[in-house]
């Protein structure tokens, strides 16, 4: 792997000296110099390269001297590591360079077999710091996209012996639907879609949150979330009457060219046991986090069956609920792969 560095240095004769020092390292792409005569040359290089890993800085130098250009490594690249290379080698300037952040200091004359084992020291430290940014990075990119449960399954030990592994749970599983979404679909661009789309899916996803409730999944243009823990039927309707009622009063602006009137979310609520735990291929390592069961596939039916607005229960759910919110009954509804018809009501208040 090649270790960039940038000089920086007002010894005219040193960018020779440094290329004849090193030229085997230079021919055989381990190592890349290039050169500044001050510190404000050497940030409009940094400017104009971000791919330095190390800079080697005198410190005497017009202009701008290698202990400012520190302070200003320091603000503006913080990734970067700096090796004072002075014949100001006294304790003073030592400790100052060092308070500045610079990660080592080589006097001159310069010992070049210490040098180049000082390059290779400070590479090594800069490359195990950008991996840990990156590692960082993917970790919070991972968040967006994996449930937290399952996270916190992978963080323990012996996750792996783990990971097929499920558990009974009780808790409350919600379906919201944009209603009339493929209307949209087909009068606007795709990617105008996108935006309303994504426009819709954070209001519902404030709301799930709000009420301590997790993102299953989206599909399509409906979100499944689950409510797990004390009270978790009660905050899984607390949470759809305030989406419904966010929505109705601030939906999000439609673009010009689309269908009259926003749409309105249709959802379904159940709640009751259901399978938890990662379900899909080891061997392929395409695994999802998530419920399973009947008391899931009754909400996603009830969903299917609601209208623009409507928050749909069974009366088994309705019942556990116990007057906390206003309904109406809808009388039995014929669902999808029910063998009989369900008691059904529609949640009209908290």
């Amino acid at each position: 792997m090649k270790t960039k560095i940038l000089v920086v240095d007002d010894e005219p004769d040193l960018q020779l000296l440094i290329e004849q020092k090193f030229r085997r390292n230079i021919r055989d792409g381990r190592y890349e110099f290039v050169f500044a005569a001050n510190g404000r040359e050497a940030l409009e290089v940094l400017t104009g390269a971000g791919d330095i890993d190390v800079v080697l800085s005198d410190i005497n130098m017009p202009e701008m001297d290698g202990l400012t250009l520190l302070g200003e490594l320091r603000a503006a690249h913080p990734l970067l590591r700096t090796v004072m290379v002075s014949a100001y080698g006294d304790m003073a300037n030592i400790r100052a360079a060092m308070n500045r952040g610079a990660f080592d200091f080589v006097c001159k004359p310069v010992d070049f077999l210490d040098l180049e084992q000082t390059i290779e020291k400070t590479s090594e430290q800069v490359r195990q710091i950008r991996q840990s940014v990156r590692t960082l990075r993917e970790n919070n990119r991972l968040r967006m996209y994996v449930d937290a449960g399952a996270l916190d399954l992978l963080d323990r030990a012996g996750a792996d012996d783990e990971l097929l592994q499920s558990e009974i749970v009780d808790a409350t599983v919600a379906f919201y639907d944009i209603c009339g979404f493929t209307a949209l679909s087909e009068k606007l661009p795709a990617a105008v879609i996108v935006g309303v789309l994504n426009a819709y899916f954070d209001e519902i996803v404030v709301g799930i949150t709000a009420q301590g409730g997790t993102i299953d999944k989206f599909i399509g243009d409906a979100v499944m979330a689950v409510y797990r823990g004390p009270d978790h039927l009660l905050r899984a309707v607390q949470a759809a009457v305030q989406i419904r009622t966010r929505l109705a009063q601030h939906p999000p602006v439609l673009p010009e060219g689309a269908p009259a009137g926003p749409p309105a979310v249709a959802c379904g609520i159940n709640t009751g046991e259901m399978v938890s735990g990662n379900i899909g291929s080891a061997s392929l390592q395409r695994l999802d986090f998530t419920v399973i069961g009947d008391a899931v596939n009754l909400a996603q039916r009830l969903q299917s069956a609601a209208g623009p607005g409507q928050i749909l229960v069974a009366e088994a759910t309705w019942k556990l609920l116990n007057g906390a919110f206003e309904g109406e009954l809808l009388g039995e509804r014929v669902l999808k792969n029910k063998a009989e018809p369900v008691r059904t009501y529609s949640i009209t208040a908290g």
